[in-house]
């Protein structure tokens, strides 16, 4: 299996690349401009692989389904989601490798994908949501799954969540990008009280058809949610009850779905 790592301008100009054997790294000397894009190639698809797309973020576990991987570097406001320093600077270090047949099949946190964001179609797992407060990037649907669980503030990194515009229709699609089988669902609602509200109920739709009704608490930190164990593509969280209190705004600041690969 090859990897091929590559990244361009906004004209399709290739800045620099690397390739390898089961395994490429990049270091890319030079500052970022708005418009490069970080490109994955591999020979052989679909496959897991362990990313890391930036040294100042953890290397994480992906599925890669078709085409090539791309992720566009963030700027301006679609920066404020990121760490101050992710991304900057004039030396940058890009690692990509098959993953081992341990990591693919123990138990692990299926939704985790800080490289995931709206025009993503290649590294899953992937989030869409009907409703984004403001569209403003801090409230994407992205940062339900990039791994930062700090909840008790909002509106910058690391406080970044799902914000639902006040929208009592809103729902929340996480989709893995292929079959795997779930058994618990950890919820971690956004807690900077008393600006924010929270939900006392919720349900999740499966993919395989199945519902699960919730009831979460006014807290910070994990609510877990044991499952009969079952094999989907994806889930939809959704019929979002907010509690009865003053303040318009609940938000998810994350969402981990535990369970195996196939």
């Amino acid at each position: 299996m090859n990897f091929e790592i590559t990244v361009t301008n906004n004209s399709g100009q290739i800045l620099s690349n690397s390739s390898g054997e089961n395994e490429a790294v990049l270091v890319h000397e030079g500052g970022y401009n708005e418009g490069d894009v970080i490109s994955v190639k591999t020979d052989t698809l679909p496959v897991f692989v362990v990313l890391q797309l930036d040294h100042t973020m953890a290397p994480c576990f992906c599925f890669l389904k078709e085409g090539s991987a791309s992720f566009t570097i963030p700027f301006n406001e679609k920066r404020i989601s990121y760490a101050p320093f992710s991304f900057s600077g004039i030396r940058h270090y890009i690692h990509v490798r098959s993953a081992s047949q341990e990591e693919i099949h123990c138990r692990k946190n299926l939704a985790c994908n800080p490289y995931d964001n709206h025009e993503n179609t290649g590294i899953f797992p992937h989030s869409k949501a009907n409703v984004e407060t403001r569209g403003e990037s801090v409230f994407a649907s992205r940062n339900a799954i990039d791994g930062y669980l700090a909840s008790t503030y909002h509106g910058e990194w690391p406080y970044t969540s799902w914000g639902i515009n006040k929208d009592p229709n809103a729902e929340f699609t996480l989709d893995f990008g292929r079959p795997v089988v779930i058994d618990e669902i950890v919820l971690y609602l956004r807690s900077d009280f008393p600006h924010d509200a929270w939900w006392e109920k919720a349900a999740v739709a499966f993919s395989d058809g199945e519902n699960m009704e919730i009831t979460l608490e006014k807290k910070a930190g994990a609510q877990s949610f044991k499952c009969t164990k079952r094999t989907i593509t994806s889930l939809v969280l959704k019929n979002l009850i907010k509690a009865d209190t003053p303040s318009p705004f609940p938000a998810l600041t994350q969402i981990q779905v535990f369970g195996t690969d196939l």
